[in-house]
């Protein structure tokens, strides 16, 4: 496929510069934009694929990286089955590749480290969740987040060495990792009360089901229901 827009519509060329993999079945690119456009923690880019006879195939993926000058964003991609895009990127696209991409969306879901916030990731949900854990350090503002991950083993987080810090917590939901007391368990209200900062905002991530849940347990705490934004997303393309 080639990724080749007509001139003039929002759609620009993104050259990949490293892939990295996350876990088995992700990996993180990460691109140079040719027009860089300022952007927040916690917006998307989509991604378009053009085939020889004009057929088109798109995907939106959430920035990990935090924002910067630089022109460059990183975006991780978790293959899926029948997925037309994710397979395409992980199968095909290689160190160099052009993309077609249009962005940054979004502005429901973002954080400007100006205000406390408590993100609440399922998953490959993390994704948005990681820009703005990124954004807190580099800018020196760790004290206004707090961070809790749920993954079904150590195999599936994302960002593995670089999530631990005092911010974090991780929730193993069917095997901890080998140095851990604790048995695997679904995240409870048990998890997020140490975490939950006077005054933030809740930025809850993942499957329909995790959201629903991960709001259910922010509620349960006392989380006001207009300080909880939710993005939920589904295996698409």
């Amino acid at each position: 496929m080639t990724t080749d827009g007509p001139a003039g519509d929002p759609w620009q060329t993104a050259t990949v510069t490293e892939i990295r993999p996350e876990t088995p079945t992700a990996k993180t690119f990460r691109m140079t934009l040719a027009k860089p456009t300022p952007r927040l923690a916690g917006q998307y880019y989509v991604v378009r694929l053009t085939a020889p006879d004009g057929y088109t195939a798109s995907r939106s993926y959430s920035v990990a990286s935090a924002p910067n000058d630089s022109g460059e964003i990183e975006l991780t991609v978790e293959r899926l089955e029948g997925g037309e895009v994710s397979q395409f990127l992980h199968g095909e696209v290689i160190v160099g590749d052009e993309l077609e991409v249009r962005g940054p969306i979004g502005l429901w879901f973002v954080w400007e480290a100006q205000t406390p916030a408590l993100l609440v990731g399922g998953g490959s949900g993390i994704v948005p969740l990681m820009a703005m854990l990124r954004l807190a350090r580099q800018s020196g503002r760790s004290d206004l987040v707090r961070m809790a991950v749920s993954v079904r083993t150590p195999d599936d987080l994302y960002y593995a060495h670089e999530i631990p810090g005092p911010e974090t917590t991780v929730a193993y939901t069917r095997a901890v990792p080998q140095s851990s007391a604790v048995l695997p368990g679904r995240l409870s209200e048990k998890d997020l009360l140490p975490l939950v900062l006077p005054d933030a905002t809740a930025f809850v991530c993942g499957s329909p089901g995790f959201a629903d849940f991960a709001s259910g347990l922010l509620l349960g705490l006392g989380q006001p229901v207009d300080r909880i934004r939710v993005e939920r997303f589904g295996p698409t393309n």
